[in-house]
């Protein structure tokens, strides 16, 4: 902690623990106390800790390529921007790679300026990012309010509210971001014909339609992204967190037209598609699929969403899949995180009476066992 603050900026507080190795879903710290990580680098470690095919992957890439930039191809970016175009379902979707969540946004808003309009809508309490244009399309005051003045244009409704969104939406409008379920507001899911509504509403006023899956993407809620049971497409989905399986990796995958509004020059990235990065995504892609962690992901849901819900002061379970957000009968959400950490488990409160839970996607039956007698202790002894 003394090492912490004499050396890294104040922006994140100063950890209570340091951890020092991970082994699938479980962590070391440096004075050997185990956890299992129920948080997963927040939804990013979709394999857990020192996955064997990401491990491969990414130490036979380091040895062999480690960085081109974009003024060349190489490999793995060809073959991962074509893995993410099939799983769109959309022959003609074009993929740009940057780093991170915020980036892909950031690349997101950029795409939305080539149609000839600025005007945005977006939601109330969403999260999108904090570099300056992605932190003006977030819906959260707290966030916002020491940076201001933020980006102009952008309109924030009430996210689930189809009526607010419909009059919010004009010709003027040039996109409309919205995650499918929102995360850091506590994992907050709309009504099942939102998303349905919002592409009948931009496709009447010409207006590009953008999910951001940086959480719920890459399996988190038992499909690739987390929209498909909308039965929609949007125009532009943004990526990251679990893409690069832990390794900084983030998306943004044009479809349809708006897959031909960028123009050589009109946006980059030195890192974007790195051979490493890209590597681990591969193998991510490539585990998911032979492992058949997405039908595992719903049994291991169905069992934490049924068995929590019966734990005495959770008084709301919400969520889909391994992404999934409790609502406590009191505010003592950040002293039940503590107590979790203390018995041996690790899981966030993104609110007072909030708590998030989002483990990789691989995590047993038998650790997802253990978490409910850990989470169910830490709420007895906390209320």
């Amino acid at each position: 902690m003394k090492r912490w603050q004499k050396s890294l900026l104040d922006n994140y507080g100063t950890p209570t623990i340091e951890l020092v190795s991970g082994k699938g879903s479980v962590v070391t710290d440096s004075v050997g106390n185990t956890y299992l990580d129920f948080l997963a680098g927040i939804a990013t470690n979709v394999l857990g800790h020192a996955h064997p095919a990401i491990v491969k992957a990414v130490s036979k890439q380091v040895a062999t390529l480690g960085h081109v930039s974009n003024f060349y191809a190489h490999p793995n970016v060809l073959e991962l921007a074509e893995k993410l175009q099939k799983m769109t379902g959309d022959k003609n979707a074009r993929v740009f790679f940057c780093n991170s969540g915020a980036e892909a946004n950031e690349a997101a808003l950029k795409l939305s300026r080539k149609t000839g309009k600025y005007r945005i809508v977006a939601t109330k309490e969403s999260f999108h990012g904090r570099t300056m244009g992605a932190l003006s399309l977030t819906g959260q005051p707290s966030k916002r309010e020491p940076f201001k003045p933020l980006i102009k244009g952008i309109k924030h409704v009430p996210f689930g509210d189809s009526a607010a969104m419909k009059r919010a939406i004009t010709k003027k409008t040039a996109m409309v971001i919205v995650e499918p379920i929102m995360g850091e507001a506590g994992v907050i899911v709309p009504p099942a014909d939102y998303l349905k509504n919002l592409r009948t509403y931009c496709d009447a006023a010409g207006v590009l339609l953008v999910f951001d899956c940086v959480q719920t993407g890459m399996g988190r809620t038992g499909d690739w992204f987390g929209y498909e049971y909308s039965g929609v497409k949007p125009d532009v989905i943004t990526l990251a967190k679990g893409l690069g399986g832990g390794l900084p990796l983030g998306a943004m995958i044009a479809l349809g037209s708006a897959s031909k509004l960028f123009a050589a020059g009109d946006h980059g990235s030195t890192f974007g598609g790195n051979p490493v990065a890209t590597a681990a995504a591969l193998a991510v892609i490539t585990s998911i699929e032979k492992e058949k962690i997405l039908t595992h992901v719903d049994d291991v849901s169905d069992f934490l969403l049924a068995e929590l819900a019966l734990i005495p002061g959770v008084t709301e379970v919400r969520g889909a899949g391994l992404l999934i957000g409790l609502t406590l009968d009191k505010p003592m959400a950040k002293a039940v995180t503590k107590r979790c950490q203390e018995l041996g488990a690790l899981i966030n409160a993104p609110g007072e009476s909030i708590i998030r839970i989002a483990p990789a996607l691989n995590v047993s039956l038998r650790q997802a066992q253990k978490f409910i007698g850990i989470f169910s202790q830490a709420m007895k002894e906390t209320n």
